[in-house]
């Protein structure tokens, strides 16, 4: 099986782009062949796949072109990734196959979003935040009270002392099935200055990675309901591979800002998990 990939990451939040124009090379894009290509020692190594595909080879009624079909790590199916549309945005304009001067609509599972470049920067509008009730998250013996906050995929954000409070995030942390029956990513939250925060996440279906947009977005919306924030307001979020800025405006969207690069592309020949050559 030979087929075109690239690699690149938004604050180190890293991804697999697979390009499949009308969707004939990859067919219903396998869970164990994303599982194995994201395996940082059996494949290329990724948080997660991103298929660059036309909307209509997927039978999507969208005005979007492109359809920026994700998958997480472990090769579930994602709704959304605020950092995965960003780099997903940097690889249409720089293969030219959309103008990289105009505002670029991307369907997702979360619907259509509108992504702007302005340089190294990449900035998506996220929609408009669902804040639901609270739940109890824990990690070894620490118990806490998290925010329920959807932007896209569904997040449980708790503030914390400091970061290391979280532990290792090797394991996921506990959290209460009955409010998140199909997972959740998992935000801790430290201030570091006026309309400054600090996180780390744990990913369902990836694991704790360096960076989270739809993260970044519901920690910063967290706290700015916390904070009482009049809108607009803009929060800068420090995540481990860098900074992200989230802006609530005042129709209530989310911009999610920060750069973008791809870092490596090439082709192929895969022979599935017992060796790989690029």
């Amino acid at each position: 099986m030979t087929f075109p990939w690239l690699k690149g990451h938004g604050t180190e939040n890293d991804f697999v782009l697979l390009p499949d124009h009308d969707g004939t090379l990859h067919g219903d894009l396998e869970s164990t062949f994303v599982a194995d290509l994201c395996d940082r020692r059996r494949g290329l190594g990724a948080d997660g796949v991103l298929r660059v595909i036309r909307s209509s080879a997927l039978g999507v009624d969208t005005d979007a072109e492109w359809f920026m079909d994700y998958r997480n790590a472990d090769g579930s199916i994602s709704e959304m990734c605020g950092n995965g549309i960003r780099v997903f945005a940097r690889h249409l304009v720089d293969a030219g196959l959309v103008d990289g001067d105009h505002v670029v609509p991307i369907g997702t599972r979360d619907g259509v979003k509108d992504v702007t470049i302005e340089g190294p920067f990449v900035s998506v509008d996220m929609g408009v935040p669902q804040l639901r009730g609270t739940s109890k998250v824990r990690v070894a013996d620490r118990l806490w009270e998290a925010q329920d906050v959807r932007t896209g995929n569904p997040h449980a954000v708790v503030h914390v002392d400091v970061l290391t409070d979280a532990g290792s995030l090797l394991d996921e942390p506990d959290f209460d099935p009955l409010t998140y029956p199909d997972g959740v990513n998992v935000e801790f939250v430290v201030r570091r200055d006026e309309r400054h925060i600090a996180m780390r996440v744990h990913e369902r279906g990836s694991g704790e990675t360096r960076s989270c947009g739809t993260g970044a977005c519901a920690a910063a919306v967290a706290t700015m309901v916390l904070d009482g924030a009049a809108r607009p307001a803009t929060y800068c979020v420090d995540v481990p591979g860098g900074r992200l800025t989230v802006t609530w405006t005042p129709d209530g969207h989310m911009i999610l800002a920060g750069p973008a690069e791809i870092v490596a592309s090439g082709e192929m020949t895969w022979f599935g998990q017992q060796e790989v050559h690029a």
